[in-house]
């Protein structure tokens, strides 16, 4: 997998030795509110997550470890094309490192991969991450209501698409 560098961060592969730091961020209540699944309560839970990061088919997607001086702060990418996903670890939201490293991974997966559009779902309480989609160029498509259970609470879901033609880079 390859490396990519932007002004402040390290977008890599996923390994073993980032167990604790993802387990940091997907065990935190605030960093997972809008997230797919509810929060890791032990290890075990994070590792079966890590492993499916780190098995994952290149042909199927590409997802990155993001680190942010030296440290891993989360992670974005393709689980499965086309749909992008990101989660980052609430002590550093707000800086713009969300848009700066979805930014190369948008870029590589319509150069690299040769994808004509990329999806987003996203939990309409969660406005940070529609208005980083919308600022990266994403439109809305449909909406959809309880699309998600999460531990006991049905979650609805925004969906958005950037289609390749309309990628500009910002």
């Amino acid at each position: 997998m390859v490396e990519i560098r932007t002004e402040r961060l390290l977008l890599r592969e996923a390994r073993q030795d980032d167990l604790d730091a993802f387990h940091d961020i997907l065990s935190d209540v605030e960093a997972m509110t809008f997230w797919y699944r509810p929060p890791h309560e032990d290890l075990m839970v994070t590792q079966g997550w890590l492993t499916a990061m780190m098995e994952i088919d290149p042909s199927m997607g590409e997802d990155f470890a993001v680190e942010f001086e030296g440290r891993l702060i989360g992670k974005a990418g393709f689980r499965r094309f086309p749909t992008i996903g990101f989660i980052f670890h609430p002590d550093i939201w707000g800086r713009g490192l969300a848009a700066e490293a979805t930014r190369p991974i948008i870029e590589r997966a319509f150069s690299e991969h040769g994808l004509p559009m990329i999806e987003a779902d996203v939990d309409p309480r969660n406005g940070s991450s529609l208005r980083l989609l919308n600022r990266l160029g994403f439109v809305e498509t449909g909406r959809a209501i309880r699309t998600s259970l999460v531990g006991e609470e049905w979650c609805d879901s925004v969906f958005l698409r950037l289609h390749s033609s309309n990628w500009n880079g910002s």
